[in-house]
Protein backbone atom coordinates (compact mmCIF):
# COMPACT_ATOMS: atom_id res chain seq x y z
CA UNK A 1 0.00 0.00 0.00
CA UNK A 2 0.85 2.87 -1.04
CA UNK A 3 2.04 6.09 1.51
CA UNK A 4 1.08 9.80 0.57
CA UNK A 5 3.46 12.16 1.19
CA UNK A 6 2.64 15.27 2.93
CA UNK A 7 4.22 18.42 1.53
CA UNK A 8 4.39 21.43 3.88
CA UNK A 9 3.36 24.57 2.46
CA UNK A 10 5.31 27.65 3.56
CA UNK A 11 4.18 30.77 3.03
CA UNK A 12 6.85 33.30 1.55
CA UNK A 13 6.90 36.31 3.16
CA UNK A 14 8.24 39.36 1.24
CA UNK A 15 11.19 41.53 2.13
CA UNK A 16 10.60 44.60 3.99
CA UNK A 17 10.41 48.02 1.68
CA UNK A 18 12.59 49.68 4.24
CA UNK A 19 15.62 48.06 5.83
CA UNK A 20 15.57 47.70 9.42
CA UNK A 21 18.62 49.87 9.93
CA UNK A 22 17.07 52.76 8.64
CA UNK A 23 14.11 52.20 10.22
CA UNK A 24 13.25 55.82 12.11
CA UNK A 25 13.30 56.10 15.84
CA UNK A 26 9.86 57.38 16.93
CA UNK A 27 9.46 60.81 18.48
CA UNK A 28 8.92 61.41 22.09
CA UNK A 29 5.95 62.63 22.77
CA UNK A 30 4.97 66.40 22.66
CA UNK A 31 5.47 68.16 25.71
CA UNK A 32 1.60 69.04 27.29
CA UNK A 33 -0.15 71.61 26.22
CA UNK A 34 -1.76 73.31 29.19
CA UNK A 35 -5.26 74.34 28.88
CA UNK A 36 -5.52 78.40 29.76
CA UNK A 37 -7.71 79.56 32.56
CA UNK A 38 -7.88 82.91 31.55
CA UNK A 39 -7.68 85.57 33.79
CA UNK A 40 -11.26 87.58 34.50
CA UNK A 41 -10.00 90.81 36.06
CA UNK A 42 -8.72 94.15 34.40
CA UNK A 43 -5.20 94.89 34.70
CA UNK A 44 -5.03 98.58 36.10
CA UNK A 45 -0.93 98.68 36.76
CA UNK A 46 0.29 100.78 33.25
CA UNK A 47 -2.70 102.64 33.46
CA UNK A 48 -1.37 103.86 36.90
CA UNK A 49 2.19 103.89 36.39
CA UNK A 50 1.96 106.00 33.21
CA UNK A 51 -0.14 108.47 35.40
CA UNK A 52 2.61 108.47 37.88
CA UNK A 53 4.69 109.06 35.41
CA UNK A 54 3.38 111.39 33.65
CA UNK A 55 2.39 113.32 36.64
CA UNK A 56 5.93 113.70 38.02
CA UNK A 57 7.22 114.28 34.55
CA UNK A 58 4.91 117.02 34.97
CA UNK A 59 6.14 118.01 38.57
CA UNK A 60 9.56 118.17 37.45
CA UNK A 61 9.49 120.29 34.69
CA UNK A 62 7.21 122.83 36.71
CA UNK A 63 10.17 122.63 39.19
CA UNK A 64 12.73 122.98 36.42
CA UNK A 65 10.73 126.46 35.59
CA UNK A 66 10.54 128.05 38.54
CA UNK A 67 14.02 127.14 39.23
CA UNK A 68 15.27 128.98 35.75
CA UNK A 69 13.06 131.75 36.88
CA UNK A 70 14.41 131.76 40.42
CA UNK A 71 18.11 131.83 38.96
CA UNK A 72 17.53 134.64 36.41
CA UNK A 73 16.43 136.99 38.93
CA UNK A 74 20.36 137.13 40.20
CA UNK A 75 21.69 137.20 36.83
CA UNK A 76 22.60 140.39 34.92
CA UNK A 77 18.77 141.93 33.20
CA UNK A 78 17.43 139.33 35.87
CA UNK A 79 14.27 141.60 37.47
CA UNK A 80 14.42 141.04 41.19
CA UNK A 81 11.57 139.19 42.57
CA UNK A 82 10.04 137.37 45.82
CA UNK A 83 10.23 134.23 43.68
CA UNK A 84 11.29 131.14 46.27
CA UNK A 85 14.01 128.67 45.40
CA UNK A 86 12.18 125.24 44.75
CA UNK A 87 13.81 122.64 46.89
CA UNK A 88 12.73 119.87 45.08
CA UNK A 89 15.43 120.12 41.99
CA UNK A 90 17.86 118.92 44.67
CA UNK A 91 16.27 115.53 43.73
CA UNK A 92 18.86 116.23 40.44
CA UNK A 93 21.64 116.03 42.62
CA UNK A 94 22.06 112.48 43.76
CA UNK A 95 25.67 112.58 44.85
CA UNK A 96 25.16 116.08 46.95
CA UNK A 97 21.78 113.67 48.57
CA UNK A 98 24.24 110.42 49.15
CA UNK A 99 27.08 113.25 50.84
CA UNK A 100 24.36 114.68 53.02
CA UNK A 101 22.82 111.05 54.33
CA UNK A 102 26.73 109.96 55.15
CA UNK A 103 26.22 113.25 57.04
CA UNK A 104 23.59 112.76 58.76
CA UNK A 105 24.18 109.12 59.73
CA UNK A 106 27.82 110.21 61.00
CA UNK A 107 26.36 113.74 63.39
CA UNK A 108 22.51 112.60 63.66
CA UNK A 109 21.92 116.36 62.36
CA UNK A 110 20.08 117.31 59.25
CA UNK A 111 22.37 119.37 56.95
CA UNK A 112 21.24 122.76 56.51
CA UNK A 113 22.56 122.90 52.73
CA UNK A 114 20.23 120.92 50.27
CA UNK A 115 18.72 118.55 52.77
CA UNK A 116 16.18 118.19 50.22
CA UNK A 117 18.00 115.89 48.53
CA UNK A 118 18.91 113.81 50.74
CA UNK A 119 15.38 113.51 52.21
CA UNK A 120 14.44 112.75 47.99
CA UNK A 121 17.05 109.87 48.08
CA UNK A 122 15.57 108.59 51.42
CA UNK A 123 12.43 108.49 50.05
CA UNK A 124 13.59 106.58 46.57
CA UNK A 125 15.26 104.01 48.28
CA UNK A 126 12.67 103.52 50.29
CA UNK A 127 10.43 102.58 47.74
CA UNK A 128 13.10 100.23 46.10
CA UNK A 129 13.66 98.42 49.61
CA UNK A 130 9.23 98.32 49.23
CA UNK A 131 8.73 97.77 45.35
CA UNK A 132 11.75 96.67 43.35
CA UNK A 133 13.54 99.40 41.55
CA UNK A 134 9.97 101.24 41.07
CA UNK A 135 11.13 104.59 41.47
CA UNK A 136 12.98 103.74 38.13
CA UNK A 137 9.77 102.97 36.19
CA UNK A 138 7.30 104.87 38.35
CA UNK A 139 8.40 107.98 38.76
CA UNK A 140 12.06 108.87 37.33
CA UNK A 141 11.98 111.47 34.49
CA UNK A 142 14.77 110.15 32.31
CA UNK A 143 13.37 106.64 32.87
CA UNK A 144 10.18 107.71 31.25
CA UNK A 145 11.31 109.87 28.23
CA UNK A 146 13.84 106.81 27.96
CA UNK A 147 11.17 104.43 27.63
CA UNK A 148 9.52 106.58 25.47
CA UNK A 149 12.13 107.06 23.00
CA UNK A 150 12.37 103.17 23.10
CA UNK A 151 8.29 102.79 22.23
CA UNK A 152 8.84 105.15 19.47
CA UNK A 153 11.71 103.80 18.07
CA UNK A 154 9.95 100.46 17.66
CA UNK A 155 7.09 102.33 16.00
CA UNK A 156 9.65 103.77 13.64
CA UNK A 157 11.94 100.96 13.13
CA UNK A 158 9.28 97.74 14.03
CA UNK A 159 11.38 96.24 16.19
CA UNK A 160 13.79 97.27 19.16
CA UNK A 161 17.35 95.67 18.77
CA UNK A 162 19.10 93.62 21.49
CA UNK A 163 23.13 93.64 22.16
CA UNK A 164 25.23 90.00 22.24
CA UNK A 165 24.88 88.57 25.26
CA UNK A 166 28.79 89.04 26.18
CA UNK A 167 28.34 92.88 25.35
CA UNK A 168 24.94 93.50 27.65
CA UNK A 169 26.57 92.31 30.18
CA UNK A 170 29.70 93.80 30.31
CA UNK A 171 28.07 97.28 29.35
CA UNK A 172 25.65 96.57 32.20
CA UNK A 173 28.78 96.62 34.64
CA UNK A 174 29.89 100.15 33.79
CA UNK A 175 26.73 101.62 35.80
CA UNK A 176 28.14 99.64 39.12
CA UNK A 177 31.74 101.05 37.73
CA UNK A 178 30.32 104.09 38.30
CA UNK A 179 28.28 103.58 41.03
CA UNK A 180 31.99 102.36 43.09
CA UNK A 181 33.68 105.68 41.91
CA UNK A 182 30.61 107.84 43.58
CA UNK A 183 30.67 105.37 46.44
CA UNK A 184 34.05 105.03 47.31
CA UNK A 185 34.39 109.45 46.68
CA UNK A 186 31.94 109.87 49.52
CA UNK A 187 32.88 106.90 51.56
CA UNK A 188 36.42 108.58 51.70
CA UNK A 189 34.91 111.32 53.25
CA UNK A 190 34.67 112.45 56.40
CA UNK A 191 31.98 114.91 58.09
CA UNK A 192 33.83 117.82 57.97
CA UNK A 193 35.05 117.46 54.98
CA UNK A 194 31.23 117.14 53.41
CA UNK A 195 30.29 120.07 55.48
CA UNK A 196 33.30 122.04 54.20
CA UNK A 197 32.14 121.07 50.43
CA UNK A 198 28.38 122.18 50.85
CA UNK A 199 29.42 125.36 52.36
CA UNK A 200 31.98 125.75 49.71
CA UNK A 201 30.55 128.35 46.82
CA UNK A 202 30.29 125.20 44.27
CA UNK A 203 28.61 123.57 46.97
CA UNK A 204 26.17 126.19 47.50
CA UNK A 205 25.30 126.59 43.69
CA UNK A 206 25.48 123.29 42.64
CA UNK A 207 21.69 123.16 41.47
CA UNK A 208 22.66 126.48 39.67
CA UNK A 209 25.75 124.66 37.63
CA UNK A 210 23.55 122.08 37.22
CA UNK A 211 21.17 124.12 34.91
CA UNK A 212 23.87 125.97 33.38
CA UNK A 213 25.08 122.69 31.67
CA UNK A 214 22.39 122.27 30.18
CA UNK A 215 21.79 125.78 29.23
CA UNK A 216 25.01 126.22 27.70
CA UNK A 217 25.44 123.13 26.33
CA UNK A 218 28.88 123.01 24.11
CA UNK A 219 29.74 120.49 21.31
CA UNK A 220 30.71 117.62 23.35
CA UNK A 221 27.71 117.82 25.55
CA UNK A 222 25.33 118.02 22.65
CA UNK A 223 27.21 115.28 21.05
CA UNK A 224 26.50 113.04 23.96
CA UNK A 225 23.37 113.55 24.48
CA UNK A 226 22.69 113.42 20.85
CA UNK A 227 24.08 109.66 21.02
CA UNK A 228 22.09 108.67 23.91
CA UNK A 229 18.87 109.78 22.46
CA UNK A 230 19.83 107.45 19.11
CA UNK A 231 20.76 104.60 20.94
CA UNK A 232 17.76 105.00 23.32
CA UNK A 233 15.49 104.88 20.47
CA UNK A 234 17.16 101.26 18.92
CA UNK A 235 18.23 99.83 22.37
CA UNK A 236 15.42 99.69 25.49
CA UNK A 237 16.23 101.85 28.14
CA UNK A 238 19.90 102.33 26.70
CA UNK A 239 21.14 104.77 29.49
CA UNK A 240 19.03 103.05 32.90
CA UNK A 241 20.55 99.74 31.41
CA UNK A 242 24.29 100.73 31.22
CA UNK A 243 24.94 103.70 32.42
CA UNK A 244 22.77 105.31 35.44
CA UNK A 245 24.50 104.71 39.11
CA UNK A 246 21.53 106.10 40.40
CA UNK A 247 19.72 103.27 38.96
CA UNK A 248 22.44 101.05 40.76
CA UNK A 249 22.12 101.62 43.13
CA UNK A 250 18.44 101.70 43.61
CA UNK A 251 19.02 97.67 42.03
CA UNK A 252 21.41 97.12 44.91
CA UNK A 253 18.86 98.15 47.42
CA UNK A 254 15.88 96.07 45.38
CA UNK A 255 17.84 92.86 46.04
CA UNK A 256 17.02 93.19 49.91
CA UNK A 257 13.06 93.94 48.48
CA UNK A 258 10.49 91.32 50.59
CA UNK A 259 8.44 91.66 47.06
CA UNK A 260 9.12 89.47 44.26
CA UNK A 261 7.79 88.72 40.42
CA UNK A 262 6.82 85.11 41.00
CA UNK A 263 5.30 82.92 38.64
CA UNK A 264 3.26 79.92 39.42
CA UNK A 265 4.22 77.00 36.92
CA UNK A 266 1.20 75.20 37.47
CA UNK A 267 -1.38 77.93 36.18
CA UNK A 268 1.55 79.40 33.51
CA UNK A 269 0.93 78.19 29.87
CA UNK A 270 4.36 78.75 28.70
CA UNK A 271 3.10 81.57 26.32
CA UNK A 272 6.27 83.89 27.21
CA UNK A 273 4.69 86.81 26.67
CA UNK A 274 5.88 88.13 30.03
CA UNK A 275 9.07 87.52 28.93
CA UNK A 276 9.11 89.75 25.69
CA UNK A 277 7.17 92.11 27.56
CA UNK A 278 10.02 92.81 30.03
CA UNK A 279 11.78 96.39 29.29
CA UNK A 280 14.33 94.75 31.02
CA UNK A 281 14.70 91.61 28.74
CA UNK A 282 14.86 89.47 31.91
CA UNK A 283 13.77 85.68 31.41
CA UNK A 284 10.18 85.91 33.27
CA UNK A 285 8.67 82.47 31.75
CA UNK A 286 12.00 80.68 32.75
CA UNK A 287 11.80 81.72 36.26
CA UNK A 288 10.00 80.82 39.42
CA UNK A 289 11.17 83.78 41.28
CA UNK A 290 12.24 87.45 39.80
CA UNK A 291 15.12 88.54 41.92
CA UNK A 292 17.71 90.36 39.59
CA UNK A 293 18.46 93.87 40.05
CA UNK A 294 17.61 94.86 36.75
CA UNK A 295 13.71 94.50 37.58
CA UNK A 296 12.19 97.78 38.02
CA UNK A 297 8.58 96.66 39.06
CA UNK A 298 6.94 97.96 36.23
CA UNK A 299 4.43 95.23 36.37
CA UNK A 300 5.07 95.09 32.45
CA UNK A 301 4.81 91.07 32.76
CA UNK A 302 2.36 90.63 35.13
CA UNK A 303 -0.10 92.81 33.05
CA UNK A 304 0.30 90.74 29.67
CA UNK A 305 -0.30 87.62 31.56
CA UNK A 306 -3.59 85.93 29.63
CA UNK A 307 -3.67 83.18 32.47
CA UNK A 308 -5.09 83.17 35.89
CA UNK A 309 -3.22 83.31 39.18
CA UNK A 310 -0.04 83.12 37.08
CA UNK A 311 2.21 85.80 37.21
CA UNK A 312 1.82 88.38 40.42
CA UNK A 313 3.74 90.58 42.50
CA UNK A 314 3.65 88.85 45.89
CA UNK A 315 5.55 88.92 49.34
CA UNK A 316 7.14 85.85 50.44
CA UNK A 317 5.55 82.95 52.18
CA UNK A 318 6.41 81.95 55.89
CA UNK A 319 5.34 77.95 55.86
CA UNK A 320 4.27 78.22 59.05
CA UNK A 321 2.50 81.46 59.25
CA UNK A 322 1.43 81.74 55.67
CA UNK A 323 1.75 79.08 53.81
CA UNK A 324 1.02 80.93 50.07
CA UNK A 325 2.54 84.09 49.03
CA UNK A 326 0.89 86.97 49.63
CA UNK A 327 0.19 89.03 46.60
CA UNK A 328 0.68 93.05 46.29
CA UNK A 329 -2.08 94.35 44.28
CA UNK A 330 -1.06 97.30 41.78
CA UNK A 331 -3.20 99.50 43.67
CA UNK A 332 -1.16 98.50 46.85
CA UNK A 333 1.76 99.61 45.28
CA UNK A 334 1.11 102.85 43.84
CA UNK A 335 -0.84 103.73 47.20
CA UNK A 336 2.65 102.64 48.80
CA UNK A 337 4.77 104.67 46.36
CA UNK A 338 2.67 107.79 47.06
CA UNK A 339 2.79 107.49 50.67
CA UNK A 340 6.33 106.71 50.84
CA UNK A 341 6.75 110.19 48.59
CA UNK A 342 4.65 112.60 49.84
CA UNK A 343 4.98 111.21 53.54
CA UNK A 344 8.71 111.82 53.80
CA UNK A 345 8.64 114.95 52.01
CA UNK A 346 5.70 116.37 53.80
CA UNK A 347 7.55 115.51 57.38
CA UNK A 348 10.48 117.38 55.97
CA UNK A 349 8.66 120.39 54.82
CA UNK A 350 6.56 120.29 58.31
CA UNK A 351 9.70 119.61 60.59
CA UNK A 352 11.89 122.44 58.66
CA UNK A 353 14.02 120.65 56.88
CA UNK A 354 13.35 120.79 53.42
CA UNK A 355 14.53 124.10 52.39
CA UNK A 356 18.34 125.56 52.49
CA UNK A 357 19.35 127.87 55.26
CA UNK A 358 21.18 129.93 52.85
CA UNK A 359 20.59 134.03 53.21
CA UNK A 360 19.80 135.80 49.85
CA UNK A 361 22.28 138.12 49.28
CA UNK A 362 24.81 134.70 49.35
CA UNK A 363 22.72 134.00 46.25
CA UNK A 364 23.10 137.53 44.85
CA UNK A 365 26.58 137.07 44.84
CA UNK A 366 27.33 133.14 43.85
CA UNK A 367 24.72 132.76 41.47
CA UNK A 368 25.98 135.57 38.46
CA UNK A 369 29.23 133.57 38.86
CA UNK A 370 27.98 130.11 39.03
CA UNK A 371 30.08 129.31 35.53
CA UNK A 372 33.38 130.21 37.59
CA UNK A 373 32.53 128.35 40.66
CA UNK A 374 35.32 125.51 40.79
CA UNK A 375 35.21 122.54 42.19
CA UNK A 376 36.71 121.82 45.49
CA UNK A 377 39.88 119.66 45.51
CA UNK A 378 40.46 116.93 48.61
CA UNK A 379 41.84 118.68 51.80
CA UNK A 380 40.88 122.49 50.97
CA UNK A 381 39.08 124.19 53.32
Amino acid sequence: MATQAQTEIIPQVPPPLIPASSTKTPKPAAKRKKKLIRRTDRDYSQIARRSFQGAFLLLNIWIGTLFYSWVRQFEPGGVPSALARPAGVEGWLPIAGLMNLKYFVLTHHVPSLHPAGMFLLLSFLAMSFLFRKAFCSWLCPVGTISEYLWQLGRKLFRRNFFLPRWLDVGLRGLKYVLLGFFGWAVSSMAAGEIAAFMNSPYGVIADVKMLNFFRHLGQTGAIVLGVLVVASLFVQNFWCRYLCPYGALLGITSLFSPTRILRNPETCIDCAKCAKACPSILPVDQLITIKSAECTGCLECVAVCPAKDALSLSLPKIPALVPQAPKVPAWAMAAGIAVLFFGIVGFAKTAGYWDSQVPRATYQQLVPEADQARHPMPGEN
